[in-house]
């Protein structure tokens, strides 16, 4: 859990963590109970259920929460991602250019936005007196990107080595590309099937359902109200939403 919050940083020990956790998941059911009271006027609801329902907000609050970190992680890893080419290049071209580690690091720092925040604790940490090497292994150990740890391993492995980093370091970005052009291949192929079962549930689904609505209302004498018309519009709306967030989630995190 530690390592979780530091990677997605969280600067709170896991004691800390949990104590806000169950104190948010705590005032997300005190409010939840008081809109129940509020609507309690308009619907017939007992204490009992009332309470069973804040104890299942209590509950999911405090799993999101829990959960909180691993999403944080799974965007920093995307964003990440989306640079550790670009910034890995860059890392070449200096090494082999001839510049020190250290200046190499700092400009790539100050270059890529994201990743200059996991370099620039490399930085701040070797400017305080900590050798580049322990740096850099610390570093290792907190990063939630895989390809920003094998990155730095790579330039950690030829600094204790004495061997040339480009050549090493070339390799393991050449390898990364093939992994992300893996990945958008497979996202591609995902999309295949999504998008037909978009057009079968977010096009031709309603579009039919409301005619053969119309059609039916006026065989059967059923009134079709403005606001049945806006349910039905916004229930579809929602679902289109839903589907674009799947499949933005889904989407590697690559920058073509």
């Amino acid at each position: 859990m530690q390592f979780k919050l530091e990677s997605a940083e969280i600067n709170k020990s896991v004691e800390e963590y949990l104590k806000q956790s169950v104190f948010f998941a705590f005032m997300l059911s005190f409010a939840f109970f008081f809109i129940l009271l509020g609507l309690s006027t308009l619907f017939e609801m007992s204490l009992g259920m009332m309470l069973l329902l804040c104890f299942l907000f209590f509950i999911l609050g405090f799993v999101y929460m829990y959960k909180y970190p691993d999403f944080k992680i799974l965007k920093i890893q995307r964003e990440i991602n989306r640079e550790i080419v670009y910034a890995g290049r860059y890392l070449v071209i200096e090494f082999q250019a001839g510049v020190p580690v250290y200046k190499a690091l700092k400009s790539c720092a100050i270059n890529y936005e994201h990743i200059g925040k996991w370099l620039g604790k490399i930085i701040t940490r070797v400017d305080l007196g900590t050798p580049i090497e322990k740096a850099i292994s610390d570093m290792l150990s907190v990063s939630p990107s895989f390809n920003l740890r094998r990155v730095l391993w790579q330039v950690l492995n030829s600094l204790k080595t004495g061997s040339d980093i480009a050549p090493s370091l070339n390799a393991v970005i050449d390898q990364i590309i093939r992994e992300q052009l893996i990945e958008v291949k497979e996202y591609g192929r995902k999309l295949n099937p999504l998008a037909m079962f978009y057009m079968i549930i977010a096009i031709i689904l309603p579009s039919i359902g409301i005619i053969m609505l119309v059609i039916l209302s006026t065989f059967l004498g059923l009134k079709l109200d403005l606001a049945l018309l806006f349910s039905l519009a916004g229930f579809f709306g929602f679902f289109q939403f839903m589907f674009y967030s799947i499949i933005k989630s889904q989407r590697p995190a690559v920058e073509l």
